[in-house]
């Protein structure tokens, strides 16, 4: 009898660890599908839009959105580390890119280029590019996370805007060069060293001497007119939607482990984490100079990807963008900011511009208006199509416009995100397994 009574008690136990182990099996692989169905999605819709172009520019397109989306989702990443797991409102990452991508573009650059460089070995130059960012994110933290979240963003703010002014210095650049014998290039930019993968296809560069790789895809590549070009851009891509999963992975590591536990414990109620003996300060430095570090890469990987740099290339906007990715996607989940990413660039960053080319070339405008005005005053006069050809022709305004009503429907409709209900808690295990527990114990004991 007391054998029976022992077996009931430990099957419900047992049935429980069997479906907690299949739903973490099967979690990952619904995210999976969930990202690349989301992704799929908007190849499709790209594809509409440049289908009669060939394949070779529908090929193209792809790449390009892929790329925006593969390094848009590692910044958000990196931000959803800072802000979604602990709390902490940076909008300077622009500014921790730049200190990433300039350490790297000193360090590896030609002693005999304009502006000079160190010459130093590349991966060096970028283990180096994240260790600088990570240091100025310390910098950063020390003084600035004893303040609320919105003097945080503040001082954040101003860093990125001083970094970038001091790498557009021209008396900065003209000092370093003279006493150092490196420089920045002040307005003018820097080159960088190319980040490709060349090596993939080709034995030293050579178009002559192809890898068996090379051979085996362009041999499926050539017959349906995509160019080598294209074909070893696309694996560049896939180099960097390696890093997304690894970035992915490295953020689920850290959520759950103890150390991230404590992160999201800072981020409900850090009163509550100090007063059971965690040092919020210490662990707040930590993952800010992390996220940092992770935001140098993804700009490493960016801006290295086109050889050349200028401190245009991180202004306020593109920390804007990455939040706007992160909010979109639901801040505190990771399959979120990567799904922010792909619908941000999608459908708000690429989609617009992708949209009003193709409707233009499709509709064959007969009139081209210069102003709203001028566009109304054409409707009004028969040309239905006139406000509609102003609007193509000035998508890249209008995009911020639409930008900021989808803004606006997503924070009264889904003020979360699209994936933010699933915001990781601080919790070892799920609240609802314990409160199942707690309810068992109590049925026990009576």
């Amino acid at each position: 009898m007391t054998d029976d009574v022992d077996a009931d008690k430990t099957a419900p136990s047992v049935t429980e660890a069997v479906r907690a182990a299949t739903a973490d099996i099967s979690q990952p692989v619904r995210d999976v599908g969930l990202i690349v169905g989301v992704l799929f999605g908007v190849y499709a819709l790209f594809a509409v839009f440049v289908f009669n172009q060939g394949l070779n520019s529908v090929v193209s397109t792809l790449r390009v959105v892929t790329f925006f989306i593969a390094v848009y989702a590692m910044l958000a990443l990196a931000l959803n580390l800072q802000w979604g797991y602990t709390g902490l409102f940076n909008i300077g990452v622009a500014g921790f890119m730049a200190v990433g991508v300039y350490t790297m573009g000193i360090l590896a650059g030609d002693p005999a280029g304009s502006p000079p460089g160190l010459g130093l070995p590349l991966p060096f130059a970028i283990v180096a590019g994240m260790a600088a960012a990570a240091f100025v994110g310390l910098l950063t933290a020390l003084p600035a996370l004893r303040l609320r979240a919105d003097y945080l963003a503040i001082v954040t703010l101003g860093i990125s805007e001083i970094i970038r002014l001091t790498l557009n210095s021209g008396a900065l650049n003209s000092w370093l060069i003279e006493t150092v014998g490196i420089g920045t290039g002040a307005g003018s930019g820097m080159g960088l060293p190319s980040f490709s993968a060349r090596g993939l296809f080709y034995v030293d560069g050579s178009t002559a001497n192809q890898t068996a790789l090379a051979e085996v895809v362009f041999a499926v590549t050539g017959p349906l007119g995509i160019r080598e070009s294209v074909v070893i851009a696309w694996a560049y891509v896939f180099v960097l939607i390696v890093f997304v999963v690894g970035f992915y992975v490295l953020l689920a590591r850290i959520g759950n482990s103890p150390f991230g536990r404590v992160l999201k414990s800072i981020r409900e109620d850090e009163l509550v984490a100090s007063s059971l003996g965690k040092h919020t300060q210490l662990f707040k430095i930590k993952v800010f100079m992390l996220g940092c570090a992770l935001m140098g890469l993804a700009g490493i990987l960016w801006q290295g990807s086109q050889g050349f740099v200028s401190p245009n290339s991180f202004m306020p906007i593109v920390t804007f963008y990455v939040f706007v990715a992160l909010i979109i996607g639901g801040s505190g989940s990771n399959t979120g900011s990567v799904v922010g990413a792909i619908v941000f660039v999608g459908l708000l960053f690429e989609g617009p511009r992708r949209a009003g080319g193709a409707l233009s070339d499709a509709l064959a405008f007969t009139a081209n208006p210069n102003t709203s005005w001028e566009a109304l005053t054409l409707v009004v006069s028969g040309e239905p199509l006139a406000l509609f050809a102003y609007a193509t022709d000035n998508i890249s305004a209008l995009q911020f416009v639409l930008l900021g009503v989808v803004l606006i429907v997503l924070m009264q409709k889904r003020p979360e995100g699209l994936l933010g209900h699933r915001n990781e808690t601080a919790a070892a295990v799920p609240l609802t397994e314990q409160t199942r527990s707690i309810r068992g114990g109590e049925s026990d004991e009576q």
